[in-house]
């Protein structure tokens, strides 16, 4: 697991129909670090600190095992400081 902060929408038109209307989001570990995109499972807006997961557990935290997910936004963080 790895806490992230949510930056903006990742507007992508052209998907694969099993990502379905799952919303994407650029996310960063911390500033200044390199952005990975995540599939939304939960509900986040930009700015929000979320705990996301990777790999399998990725897959199954978005919907199912075949899910095309290698980064899951799992939750939202109510209180966090970057420091």
């Amino acid at each position: 697991m790895k806490i992230c902060q949510v930056e903006k929408t990742l507007v992508s038109t052209n998907r694969i129909k099993e990502l379905g209307h799952r919303p994407l989001l650029v996310v960063r570990e911390k500033a200044g670090g390199p952005r990975q995109v995540a599939v939304d499972a939960v509900g986040c807006i930009p700015g929000d600190w979320v705990i996301c997961v990777g790999s399998s557990a990725a897959r199954e935290a978005a919907g199912s095992k075949d899910f095309p997910s290698d980064f899951t936004i799992i939750g939202i963080i109510d209180h966090w400081s970057e420091g």
